[in-house]
């Protein structure tokens, strides 16, 4: 299986940006899909965006749209989300996921591998 590991969180201003990592290790992942994901407290985990690994294919959730991109290195094994125009509403835990099947999917019930998530507060 895959293990997970973010970092990159942090506080961020109103308007500001942050880069989210996400290294992948154990089991080859040279294909597949992973995604972002986050979570407040008292709520459901919410989807942010994922990527098919191999062809680049990503699906966003409409409030990230021109903010949030998704990028991935296959040489590093990495997930990355550049995280741009910040508000307080992006204030959230978020993790990575993924799976080694090719399909891109908003439901968290369809990644069975997760990282431990790392925190963003977004500042006013």
């Amino acid at each position: 299986q895959v293990q997970l590991l973010e970092s990159g969180g942090g506080m961020g201003q109103f308007g500001g940006s942050l880069k989210l990592s996400c290294a992948a290790s154990g089991r080859a992942f040279s294909g597949g899909t992973m995604g972002w994901f986050r979570q407040v407290p008292g709520k459901d985990r919410e989807f942010v965006e994922d990527i098919i690994w191999c062809v680049e294919n990503t699906k966003y959730a409409d409030y990230v749209k021109g903010r949030f991109t998704i990028s991935r290195d296959k040489a590093d094994n990495r997930l990355y989300l550049q995280m741009n125009s910040l508000t307080p509403e992006d204030t959230a835990a978020y993790y990575c996921a993924a799976k080694y099947s090719q399909l891109l999917t908003s439901s968290p019930s369809g990644y069975p591998y997760w990282g431990q998530g790392t925190q963003v507060t977004v500042s006013t």
